[in-house]
C-alpha cells in the first residue's frame, strides 16, 4: 500500500513534484522515490512496504523502456510468474512487478488478469495507461492543469492546487490517451436480472474462506479489526481458523468510547471465543471532536456518515500501527452485497432489493471503502476486504434476492451468510454474536458519540449561517447543522467545486428518518449481545 503520483507531460519541476508526493507521506512512510522518464513525464511514490520489503521499492522499471508506480496488492502475482509471465525476467519479488511486465506482453488488455487491489499508472515513452482496481478499494484521482498536463493521485491533496479541474477516477476502467476512459470490470452481477442462482450455503462459506485466505499474504506483522459485528467476526473467526498450526499469533482490535459500548463487549466476547490476542482501544468524545478538521483533510469527504465512522477508526489505526502492526483485515462489503443495513427491510419489492445491493455495492468507492482506506492510511496501516473478492462477488450477488432478504426471515438481516456459517459441530462464533442485529459502527463505539457530537456541530453553526447554507454551499447544499460543519471545515481545506463534486451523500433509503445513523431505523434494537434470535433450517 502506497501512495502514486504520476504527472503525464513535460515542465514540472521534480522538486515541486515531490513535495506534491510528500503531501501523502502518511501513505508511504518506508521508502519515498521519483522518476522523471526520457519523455519528460514523472511518477512518483510513497510506499508502505507490505510484500517485499528489501527489493520493492517504485517506480519500476520494466525490461525495457516502461516504468510503473502501482498502489495495492495482487493477491495471484505468484500464479501469474509461474504461468502467463513464466519468460519474463524478474528484477524484485514484489506482487506490483508483475503489472509492469503484464503491460509489457499484452498491452492495455491486463486489467482483467490481476486479481487484488489497485490504482496503477504505466509509462512507456508517450504511451501509458492509469487503472483502478474494480470496486475501488484503492483511492485515485486525475485532473488537468491550465497548461494540459495529465494528473494522477492516490489523494486529491496532491494535486488540488496544480490544476484547473480533477475528479474521482471511476472503478473498474483503465485511462490511455488512445482510448480515453475503457469500463474492464463487466461482472454478470451488475444486471439485476442475473440473480437467478440457487442458494449453496457450503460454496458460499468456501469461497469467503478462499478470499481470506488469499489476503493473508504479507511479510510483516498483521492483524483483523474486530467489531463485533457479524461481519468483522466472521472474517477474525476465519482468519484464526487459517492460522491454527501456524505458531503464528493472531492481534485482534476494537475500539469504543468506554468498556460498555456495546461493540466492545461483544469484540471481547469473540476474541476470548476464537483464542486471537485482543487489545481494547478507547477514545473520548472531546478527542473525537479535536481531531475532526485534521480527519476531514485525510478523508477529503463531507459525507456525515463517513466522518461519523472514521473518527474511531482513525484512533484505532494509530494505535494499531503503534503496536507494529501494518495489515489488517476488514469486514466492509458484507451489508451491500446481503443488504444488512437496517433500511433493507422496508424494501418495496424483490427488484428493488436487488438493484439497491448492487447500486450500494457499485457505489462503496464513495462511502465505506474511501472511509476504510484513508482512515487506516493515515497512519500507514493497510486494510483487506475479503467481501469484496471478485469471485465471491460473482457467487453471492447472483444468488435469488428472494433468499437475501430480511423480509423472508422475519426481520433478520444477512440471514444466509449467518447460516453458512452456523456449524454446531465446530462453531465459528458464540451464538449471540453469529445472530446479533447489525449495529453501524459509529454507533457501536457507543451511542453517546454521534449524540454529542450532532450538538456540538449545531453549536457551532449559526441559525442565519444555516439559513445562508444553500448560498455558501450551492452544490450538494447541507441540509443539517452537522453537515454543514463538516462541509465548511472541508472548503477550508478544498475551496474548489471539482473538489466538492468528488463527494457523494450516503443516505438510507424506504425510511422516514433520513439520517444515515442505523438507529434512526425504527427496526433498531438498543444492542444486547445477550439476545439471540430463532433460526430456521434453509
Amino acid at each position: 500500500m502506497c501512495g502514486i503520483l504520476a504527472i503525464i507531460g513535460k515542465g514540472k519541476e521534480e522538486a515541486l513534484v515531490q513535495q506534491l508526493s510528500k503531501r501523502m507521506s502518511h501513505r508511504g512512510p518506508d521508502e519515498s522515490d521519483i522518476h522523471v522518464t526520457e519523455k519528460g513525464h514523472i511518477l512518483a511514490h510513497e510506499r508502505l512496504s507490505i510484500v517485499d520489503l528489501h527489493t520493492g521499492k517504485q517506480p519500476f522499471q520494466g525490461t525495457d523502456s516502461a516504468w510503473m508506480v502501482h498502489n495495492g496488492e495482487i493477491y495471484n502475482h505468484k500464479k501469474l510468474r509461474e504461468t502467463t509471465l513464466k519468460h519474463h525476467t524478474f528484477r524484485t519479488t514484489s506482487d506490483s512487478e508483475v503489472i509492469v511486465h503484464l503491460y509489457e506482453e499484452f498491452g492495455y488488455d491486463f486489467c482483467d488478469m490481476l486479481d487484488g487491489i489497485f490504482a496503477l499508472v504505466v509509462i512507456d515513452g508517450d504511451d501509458y495507461i492509469v487503472a483502478r482496481d474494480p470496486l475501488g478499494v484503492k483511492p485515485l484521482y486525475y485532473g488537468m492543469d491550465e497548461r494540459g498536463r495529465l494528473y494522477f493521485a492516490s489523494e486529491m491533496k496532491a494535486i488540488t492546487d496544480q490544476c484547473k479541474s480533477f475528479s474521482t477516477f471511476p472503478p473498474g476502467h483503465y485511462y490511455t490517451e488512445k482510448t480515453g476512459f475503457v469500463k474492464y470490470y463487466k461482472p454478470e452481477w451488475e444486471a439485476h436480472e442475473k440473480a437467478v442462482e440457487k442458494l449453496d450455503l457450503q460454496a458460499l462459506n468456501a469461497s469467503l474462506t478462499q478470499a481470506v485466505e488469499k489476503r493473508l499474504m504479507c511479510d510483516v506483522p498483521f492483524g483483523v479489526l474486530l467489531s463485533g459485528g457479524l461481519d468483522s467476526s466472521l472474517i477474525a473467526s476465519i482468519t484464526s481458523r487459517l492460522l491454527e498450526g501456524s505458531g503464528q499469533e493472531l492481534h485482534s482490535f476494537s475500539i469504543g468510547l468506554d468498556a460498555s459500548a456495546p461493540d466492545l463487549v461483544a469484540a471481547k466476547k469473540v476474541a476470548d471465543f476464537i483464542g486471537t490476542t485482543h487489545h481494547e482501544i478507547h477514545f473520548t468524545v472531546e478527542q473525537g471532536i479535536e481531531i475532526l478538521d485534521k480527519l476531514i483533510w485525510h478523508l477529503e469527504t463531507y459525507d456525515v456518515t463517513s466522518i461519523r465512522a472514521s473518527t474511531p477508526m482513525y484512533f484505532l489505526s494509530k494505535a494499531i500501527t503503534e503496536k507494529g502492526i501494518k495489515m489488517v483485515l476488514s469486514g466492509e462489503g458484507a451489508d451491500e452485497i446481503f443488504g444488512g443495513y437496517l433500511y433493507f427491510r422496508n424494501a418495496p419489492s424483490v427488484l428493488d432489493f436487488q438493484k439497491e445491493t448492487i447500486e450500494r455495492v457499485q457505489k462503496l468507492f464513495t462511502a465505506d471503502l474511501l472511509r476504510a482506506d484513508k482512515s487506516t492510511m493515515a497512519h500507514g496501516l493497510e486494510a483487506r476486504v475479503p467481501f469484496l473478492d471478485k469471485a465471491f462477488l460473482d457467487l453471492a450477488i447472483k444468488i435469488q434476492p428472494e433468499e437475501k432478504m430480511p423480509k423472508t426471515y422475519d426481520g433478520i438481516e444477512k440471514y444466509i451468510l449467518r447460516k453458512a456459517f452456523d456449524t454446531p459441530e465446530k462453531p465459528f462464533l458464540p451464538e449471540e454474536i453469529l445472530w446479533r442485529q447489525k449495529e453501524q459502527f459509529s454507533d457501536g463505539v457507543g451511542y453517546n458519540w454521534i449524540d454529542t457530537l450532532i450538538e456540538y456541530c449545531s453549536s457551532q453553526v449559526t441559525d442565519e449561517e444555516f439559513e445562508k447554507a444553500k448560498l455558501f454551499f450551492p452544490y450538494n447544499t447541507p441540509v443539517t447543522k452537522e453537515a454543514f460543519y463538516y462541509r465548511r471545515i472541508f472548503h477550508k481545506h478544498f475551496p474548489q467545486e471539482s473538489a466538492a463534486q468528488t463527494v457523494r451523500k450516503w443516505i438510507p433509503k424506504w425510511q422516514e428518518n433520513q439520517d444515515p445513523s442505523g438507529r434512526a431505523n425504527a427496526a433498531h434494537v438498543k444492542a444486547d449481545v445477550s439476545i439471540a434470535v430463532e433460526k430456521e433450517v434453509v
